[in-house]
């Protein structure tokens, strides 16, 4: 790698954590360090780490976090990444979304399906997600369409649509071994978040729930909804617990996950909709979810199956 040496004594130092294609790494990396050179984020360092030989770190004494990460996205468009000012810690607390992010679909997109409304719903889902639409609003609506639906079809849906996204449970349970408290928070429903926090190894899962009688989907909902502010609030609850300086990973893919992206240590994007990328320090376009334990310095070796 081309870039100078780190000066050492700098009291204010931005650090990015890369995984890119090795194939680009070197000529990518010279392409950026000649455009900061003269700029406030100039590159200083940049190593690949010792325990995880495809994670570049770079860093730059400076602290223009909206500059340092427009330059990475330029040069590395198709990356995993935590960006973050000061030296990396590993985090005591890591919350997450669950559709879209630590699942790969959206539930009440697939349980509508069951009712033959998937088209309409998804497309109030995708509306919500990218922040054109208010998150309650849109979930009341959606939940409504869905009155009369058999309880059965929840089941259903689990067992043939609902899958993991992949190394979202190597995460989870690798974070927990270390002592990470880990929580599931989602706009979608307990029927679901609570077999999936289950299979996953999630502690705790805060959701909405579905208005059930005699077997059948009301339409509504009891009880007060889960929307951004509720899982930003369960971030700030978790790491008021652990102390105020306690360090917090958060993943989300949309709108509604923007507040809690923007309140954790680390807040990643998981192939997220452009505004949540945007609002995050971190991450994950290229790789799966282990890409995170790369990124905070995990082995291999350690993490658990």
């Amino acid at each position: 790698m081309s870039a100078t040496l780190f000066c050492a004594g700098v009291a204010e130092v931005l650090i990015a954590r890369l995984i890119a294609d090795p194939a680009i790494l070197e000529t990518r990396l010279d392409a950026m360090t000649a455009q900061l050179a003269d700029g406030a984020v100039p590159v200083a360092n940049a190593v690949m780490r010792e325990f995880c030989g495809d994670v570049l770190q770079i860093e730059s004494p400076g602290t223009d976090m909206v500059a340092f990460r427009a330059a990475l996205d330029a040069h590395f468009p198709e990356s995993d990444a935590i960006v973050a000012s000061g030296p990396f810690a590993f985090p005591r607390v890591f919350v997450s979304d669950m559709d879209s992010t630590m699942i790969g679909q959206e539930c009440i997109d697939e349980l509508a399906d069951f009712a033959g409304l998937k088209e309409k719903v998804a497309d109030i889902t995708e509306r919500a997600m990218q922040g054109e639409l208010d998150f309650a609003s849109a979930l009341r609506e959606r939940v409504g369409l869905l009155a009369g639906l058999a309880e059965s079809a929840i089941d259903q849906c689990l067992a043939e649509r609902i899958r993991p996204t992949p190394g979202a449970q190597v995460l989870v349970e690798t974070l927990k071994a270390k002592g990470c408290r880990t929580v599931l928070v989602t706009g979608g429903f307990h029927h679901f978040a609570d077999r999936v926090a289950g299979q996953l190894g999630f502690e705790r899962v805060v959701g909405n729930r579905l208005d059930v009688t005699d077997g059948k989907l009301t339409g509504g909902l009891v009880g007060a909804i889960v929307d951004s502010a509720t899982k930003e609030a369960v971030l700030r609850e978790e790491v008021a617990v652990l102390g105020e300086n306690a360090v917090s990973m958060a993943a989300g893919d949309g709108a509604n996950d923007i507040p809690m992206l923007q309140a954790s240590s680390y807040g990643i994007a998981y192939r997220a909709k452009p505004k949540a990328r945007a609002a995050a320090n971190g991450w994950v376009d290229r790789g799966d979810l282990t890409s995170l334990l790369k990124l905070l310095d995990i082995p291999e070796k350690d993490w658990v199956a």
